[in-house]
């Protein structure tokens, strides 16, 4: 009897680890609060260069060409 019953949990046990592989968590991953900081710090920067690509084109559009 002690035997059947170790080798049915050790089966249920491997079925259980398979199953909890398969289903992996949906939470997003954790970004520190420096990342954090870096990506904003990122994005402005980015933000300001499109601002400042804008206001060029816009310069060399008003501008008469010959």
């Amino acid at each position: 009897m002690n035997r059947k019953k170790k080798v049915i949990e050790t089966q249920k046990a491997k079925i259980k680890k398979k199953n909890a592989k398969m289903h992996r968590s949906n939470k997003p991953r954790y970004i520190s609060k420096a990342e954090r900081a870096k990506m904003e710090a990122e994005a402005l920067q980015a933000e300001q260069s499109a601002e400042q690509n804008q206001t060029v084109t816009a310069a060399e559009s008003e501008k008469p060409t010959e």
